[in-house]
Parts: C-alpha cells; structure tokens; sequence
C-alpha cells in the first residue's frame, strides 16, 4: 500500500488500541512505485500527527517514518530494531507520558474527533509544492505552522477534551484541570468559549455539558 494512502485515523487508532508506537516504512522520495507522489503525503501527516500527538501530551517520537526500499531489508532491521529500543525506553504508552488511563483515553478521542477539521486545515493552509524533505521539515518546524496550529488547533483540541470529560460527569475547574492535566486558567478560558457556544454549563460550583452535546 502507498504511504500516500495513510490516514491520521489509522495512526490515532493505534495508539487508542494500546500501540505504544506506531511505524511507517514508505518509498524514497523521487521513486515513488505509484508515480503519485504519495511518500510527500505521507511526510505531511507524519509533522501534522506529531504535532497534536504534542498538544495532547504524548510524544511524538512514538510515531516514526523511515525512507525504505525492498532491497534494504538489512537496513529495515537495524531500523525496527532502533525504533523497538527507543519504544522499549519511553515506556507503555501514557505511563511514560504520565497520563492515567482516563487522561489519556479522552485526549486520543478528542483528537480523533478533530481528523475531519485538521483536513481541512491541513487542505486550506498547509499544503506544501513539491520540492524537497528539507523544505518539507523547514516548513513545519517554522513559526508559521505553530501559530496557525495555535490558532485554529489548540483551542479546539481542548474544548474536545473539556466536554469529552464532562460527560461523564458534572465536575469543577480544578478537576478538570487536574484529570486532563491542563492549566487552570486555560481551563477556565475554554470553559466560558465553551459556555458562550452553548456546550456546557456552570452550576453550584461545577461545570456540566449542556444536553445532546
């Protein structure tokens, strides 16, 4: 299967299912089987999955792509063998990252929730001509990308993670930050976005999500 073909489904679906780490072995860039040039696709995602995987406080070397082609199999093993160890050091998923089950249960929904507007995102204001891997790592590891993920990521990653939460039960600022691990006055200005948008409400003390959400 091309690289190209590679949703970030597939990857936040691993990792939901217990994967403490996820690898992604693709064509050299320039010798694509497909003629489509699928393996640049796949080295978007692959910066765009490691940046929410770093907004929900896991980290991102979990996930990692490598360059291959189908005679390199002495290579392939001395990679799997080097990603397996560097898996084996940061340990079982979420305990390393030191998220309970339930933090990290949430984060990887809410995320996951958030696939269809992050294409979008991804479509309108991410896309990247064809040049080089350099260029590609240049461009997402630059200030724009951050701002842009700030902006129009972040706030919507966390309400997900917010309201998520509350439905499992009415609970208080400081609760909620301390279950998401999140900071409190960010907490509290995503509760009253979230309130205004008709998403939760506060009551006696504790905040709740509005019916039906």
């Amino acid at each position: 299967m091309c690289t190209g073909r590679i949703d970030l489904a597939f990857v936040l679906r691993a990792f939901s299912n217990g994967a403490d780490g996820v690898f992604v072995g693709g064509c050299w860039l320039g010798e694509c089987h497909y003629l489509t040039q699928g393996n640049y696709d796949a080295l978007s995602l692959l910066h765009i999955c490691r940046r929410l995987l770093t907004y929900i406080g896991i980290n991102p070397e979990r996930l990692r792509l490598e360059w291959l082609s189908s005679s390199e199999g002495t290579r392939f093993a001395e990679v799997m063998n080097d990603f397996s160890g560097q898996v084996r050091e940061l340990g079982p998923l979420g305990e390393g990252e030191g998220l309970d089950e339930d933090a990290l249960r949430i984060k990887l929904e809410a995320v996951t929730q958030l696939i269809p507007y992050v294409k979008l995102v991804e479509r309108e204001r991410l896309r990247v001509p064809l040049k080089s891997e350099e260029e590609y790592n240049r461009f997402f590891a630059g200030d724009e990308v951050a701002r842009l993920f700030d902006e129009l990521v972040a706030g919507r990653l966390t309400i997900g993670q917010i309201v998520l939460l509350l439905r499992e039960g009415p609970l208080s600022t400081g609760e909620i930050s301390e279950a998401l691990q999140l900071n409190p006055s960010e907490v509290s200005r995503h509760l009253n976005t979230s309130a205004r948008q008709g998403l939760v409400r506060y009551d006696e003390g504790e905040w709740s999500t509005v019916y039906g959400q």
